[in-house]
């Protein structure tokens, strides 16, 4: 084997790290690197699928993931601790951007880098968490996409309202640690509402699956009970508890989640989170070809998404008004 032949072989087989190489200097001095930090566990049919949106919105944009651009993904649920250990290691490959999918999992890149440009999406509140400076002009390595404004819990509480006229009282359920401004970002507006509608406003913060079943099977106690389920990721990623235990205690609710009356909640309202992965690729595109952050606004989304699911209803005693379902989405049965 003559050098120049050795050299090659070892370049073609050669890995460090858990950034892969590629063949030949050329390709490498071409490929991008992508980090991806997910709030969703590996598997989970949800993130499975806002990770392929992503995807095929850089392939479309002529970003072929392991052509001209390695998507380096990490998976890391609802543990603190494992998403800050996901971030550590996603800086160390020093990529030329992190994508980041949640509150928790962006303050967790910006803990571990200020110089790394980060893409965020599902975050409700850029500027009150540090992440911008401002909305129009973020001011460092940090941009993105909100899901929510404050509002938007008053609006929740209408909606449950009016699905079921008989509720008194509501239960605004959040976990301090996850939610934005621990909570009060949403709780605020929750309790201005709550009084215009005549509805008594229950502070239910939550921790753990312990605690969500204490909160629920206490709210499901007095008659005209209802529920706000608030937008932060430990709510995103316990949905399945919480529409489980609303059905079995007979408790009206709505969440922030799409998905959430395809799995068997009664209703839900907010953005399409599948479009916003959509609208992460561009600007995804634009910091690879050289723009920075700082001259990329954080954008809200444009358009929000009702839902309703016909057969909790039924099981809850309850008759969906004309007018609301004229306004649904979509419709599950």
């Amino acid at each position: 084997m003559t050098r120049r032949e050795f050299i090659r072989a070892v370049l073609g087989t050669a890995v460090t790290g858990s950034w892969p190489l590629v063949a030949n200097a050329e390709q490498a001095g071409s490929l991008k690197r992508v980090g991806l930090l997910m709030l969703y566990t590996e598997g989970d049919p949800t993130g499975s699928a806002r990770l392929k949106s992503l995807q095929q919105s850089l392939g479309k944009l002529g970003w072929a993931d392991g052509s001209n651009v390695n998507i380096e993904v990490r998976w890391g649920g609802a543990d603190t601790e494992r998403i800050r250990r996901f971030a550590r290691e996603l800086v160390a490959g020093q990529p030329d951007v992190i994508v980041t999918t949640s509150t928790p999992t962006t303050a967790a890149a910006q803990r571990e880098t200020r110089s790394i440009p980060i893409v965020f999406t599902v975050v409700s509140d850029p500027i009150g968490q540090g992440f911008v400076e401002d909305l129009a002009r973020p001011g460092g390595n940090i941009t993105g996409f909100t899901n929510f404004e404050p509002s938007m819990a008053g609006k929740w509480l209408a909606l449950l309202k009016e699905i079921d006229p008989r509720i008194v009282r509501s239960a605004g359920l959040f976990n301090p640690d996850t939610a934005p401004d621990g909570g009060a970002f949403f709780y605020r507006p929750f309790e201005a509402a709550a009084q215009a509608l005549a509805i008594a406003p229950l502070v239910t913060p939550v921790r753990s699956n312990a605690d969500i079943d204490s909160a629920i099977t206490a709210v499901a106690r007095e008659p005209g009970a209802g529920l706000v389920v608030m937008a932060d990721s430990f709510m995103a990623a316990h949905r399945a508890r919480i529409i489980e235990l609303a059905a079995s205690n007979r408790v009206p609710a709505i969440y922030p989640f799409y998905v959430a009356p395809a799995e068997g909640g009664l209703l839900s309202y907010g953005p399409s989170v599948e479009e916003l992965f959509h609208q992460v690729a561009p600007y995804v595109d634009r910091i690879l070809r050289g723009a920075k952050p700082s001259e990329l606004p954080v954008q809200a989304p444009i358009k929000f998404e009702l839902a309703v699911n016909l057969g909790t209803a039924k099981r809850l005693g309850l008759d969906v008004p004309a007018t609301l379902l004229a306004r649904a989405d979509a419709v599950f049965e």
